[in-house]
């Protein structure tokens, strides 16, 4: 059941992107979603919260956005990222179907 989980596509990913859960290994990742959790922001209001090169957040906006956890839109010079709640929707019940299968009771094999 885990490895369906982790291994099933979402419908928001593109055949050969990073999924979503590889997206969300990285601490800085998971910061930036935090920070759209209030609402889109442009990628300049995001790298002042951080201490990385633009090159370093791009990567990052990257990999996000491939995973379909985020989502880009150029707004005259900026580009304002928005989360995807319906992908981090996904991953939450992916991840309460798992913890009901570990809660479930094992049934042992019955003996010969």
């Amino acid at each position: 059941m885990f490895d369906e989980c982790l291994n099933r596509p979402s419908s928001n990913m593109a055949a050969g992107s990073p999924h979503p859960y590889q997206a969300l290994a990285d601490p800085t990742r998971r910061e930036i979603l935090k920070l759209l959790r209030g609402g889109s922001r442009t990628a300049g209001e995001i790298a002042n919260e951080f201490q990385l090169t633009k090159p370093t957040l791009s990567h990052h906006f990257r990999i996000l956005e491939a995973a379909g956890l985020v989502r880009s839109e150029r707004r005259a010079t900026s580009i304002v990222y928005t989360l995807q709640s319906s992908v981090l929707e996904d991953l939450a019940a992916d991840l309460l179907d798992l913890a009901a299968t570990l809660r479930a009771p094992r049934r042992r094999p019955a003996r010969r």
